[in-house]
């Protein structure tokens, strides 16, 4: 009996410190996330202290609002669909064939997710735009097409779905297919009916999330797109820093609000069928040496592709930046040339200290998170907590900075003259991939061990301290790395929220890349050169840290 009320006790504990957990990253996510979007809506919606709700179908009755609703939409789902077609194959190569140099080129697909959708669209511009190897060589260019956008959106999200379906595809037993080819089924056919649809959730949790970010582009689309495209989220920013149309800015950040929510459901649905529905075996035992020249031919065309699709870009932004004799665009990184009021250069050293504080506040708000979630409870309040933390990947960013900027102008929280605004900020971003990150380790940990260490009467801390961490320690650094990658290069909010005198890099290269001169376009391809060398070092190490269940992506 004594032993029972124990227990009872324990769990009790146990479900007041899981509450306790929650109040942290829900008070930071009202604060500095629903607060700002929900002032920047009713700045927009609000008008003589009464709503005007029909603003909303007047906004959408624009033909060119329509227009954009429609190629953000459009976009969305073709390179959704042309990322699918080029990245499976490289997807069943990761996960099916092993060879030499695997784990080097696996690091290397995964750089271009993490950098910087400002560097993603320089390293286009370099290649398709002005002056760029298409223009050099046969005098096609490509920027401000529909093409450059699309191929760029592969290139950023060519690792999402290498990771997600290749992770998973490794662990799939592959004596399932071959008993079906054994049975007289063709390797088509036994594909189809054995292999896919255990696939289908992965495939389909990639799709979401490639379809999220594209759907959400903002980067890529502003520079590669020109004054011709344009998302909803390069509307919402056009319509609030350059006509300071908030009524229509908020209308469309509803839209994509309403969006994303829809996404991020679907998403969730997904990953819950892909971890219940499924037996895997162990990853190491699924890949072999290709066999036969189908499989090495297979092997050498996703080499290629890596090859031209993700390196040939990062090559020619490096060659770019190098155009000038002895390192002349870098050297004038430390002059100030009247773009900025600080040197350029000094943009590396604002977005390192930026990053590490917004590292280590996503680390505490994600982990605090991601440990109230350790649990595999299904109720709703847990369900919507959860993605709750997802929301800031998809909701506008430069729908946040302005929010900030609208919301934290007044005591107890003006905080628009602080330097922790930006941090503040970036966090936001980072939270998630920390959560993703850490969640499936948390929950790997065997239960008993918690139960154990409280019915010793262990306390909830002392708990996660001697009996999580141990087991989570390299899963906590692989989160603060994607969180240190990510708050690096956040640019839709640290835009507006940036001072002058302390640019971060990617507001370095943007507005850079706004003035005319060869000079200014070649010290953004010095710039861009820097922080992707910075954001390439850092996955590197990541990846030698990661273990087969670390992490979600």
């Amino acid at each position: 009996m004594d032993l029972a009320r124990t227990e009872v006790a324990a769990r009790r504990r146990g479900n007041a410190a899981r509450l306790g957990l929650m109040a942290v990253p829900v008070a930071f996510f009202a604060v500095f996330f629903a607060y700002p979007v929900a002032a920047i809506v009713a700045r927009g919606l609000k008008a003589g202290g009464s709503w005007h709700p029909g603003r909303i179908l007047d906004v959408l009755a624009d033909p060119g609002v329509r227009h954009v609703l429609w190629f953000t939409t459009w976009q969305a789902l073709v390179s959704t669909a042309l990322t699918l077609l080029i990245a499976l194959p490289g997807a069943y190569v990761f996960a099916r064939f092993a060879f030499r140099g695997k784990q080097v080129l696996r690091a290397l697909v995964t750089v271009p997710f993490v950098l910087p959708t400002v560097v993603v669209g320089t390293a286009f511009l370099a290649l398709v735009g002005r002056g760029g190897l298409l223009d050099e060589l046969w005098g096609v260019r490509l920027d401000t097409t529909v093409w450059a956008i699309l191929l760029a959106h592969v290139f950023f999200n060519y690792a999402v779905v290498v990771r997600t379906v290749g992770g998973l595809w490794s662990q799939l037993d592959p004596r399932q297919e071959e008993a079906a080819r054994m049975l007289g089924a063709s390797p088509l056919r036994a594909w189809r009916q054995v292999t896919l649809p255990a696939l289908a959730p992965a495939v389909a949790a990639a799709a979401l999330m490639v379809f999220l970010f594209t759907f959400t582009s903002f980067g890529v689309v502003q520079i590669l797109g020109g004054p011709t495209f344009s998302t909803l989220e390069v509307e919402i920013y056009r319509q609030t820093s350059e006509i300071f149309d908030l009524s229509t800015a908020a209308v469309l950040t509803m839209i994509q609000f309403a969006a994303v929510g829809a996404i991020l459901a679907l998403h969730a649905r997904t990953v819950r069928r892909r971890e219940t529905a499924l037996r895997l075996v162990d990853a190491s035992v699924t890949a072999r040496r290709p066999r036969g020249t189908g499989q090495w031919a297979l092997l050498a065309g996703v080499v290629a592709t890596v090859a031209v699709l993700l390196f040939l870009p990062l090559a020619v932004l490096v060659r770019r930046s190098l155009d000038a004799p002895r390192l002349g665009y870098y050297r004038a990184l430390t002059d100030d040339g009247g773009v900025f009021l600080v040197p350029p250069i000094e943009a590396l050293a604002n977005s390192l200290q930026y990053a590490l504080a917004a590292t280590a506040i996503a680390v505490v708000i994600g982990t605090l998170a991601a440990t109230a979630l350790t649990r595999r409870d299904t109720g709703a309040f847990v369900r919507g907590f959860d993605a709750l933390l997802m929301l800031p990947l998809g909701v506008s960013a430069v729908t946040v900075g302005f929010g900030f900027l609208i919301a934290l102008d007044e005591p107890p929280l003006d905080l628009r003259a602080s330097w922790i605004l930006v941090p503040l900020a970036q966090a936001l971003v980072g939270v998630p991939f920390v959560v993703r990150a850490m969640l499936p380790v948390l929950r790997a940990v065997d239960v008993r061990l918690r139960e154990a260490a409280a019915v010793l009467g262990a306390s909830p801390w002392r708990v996660w301290r001697e009996v999580d961490l141990p087991m989570v320690r390299r899963a906590l650094l692989v989160a603060a790395g994607f969180a240190f990658a990510v708050s690096l290069g956040e640019f839709g909010a640290t835009v507006f929220i940036a001072r002058p005198d302390n640019p971060t890099l990617p507001v370095a290269v943007a507005r850079l890349l706004g003035r005319p001169g060869d000079l200014n376009y070649g010290q953004a391809m010095a710039l861009s050169t820097m922080l992707m060398v910075v954001c390439a070092v850092a996955l590197l190490a990541l990846e030698r840290l990661r273990t087969d269940r670390t992490g979600e992506f």
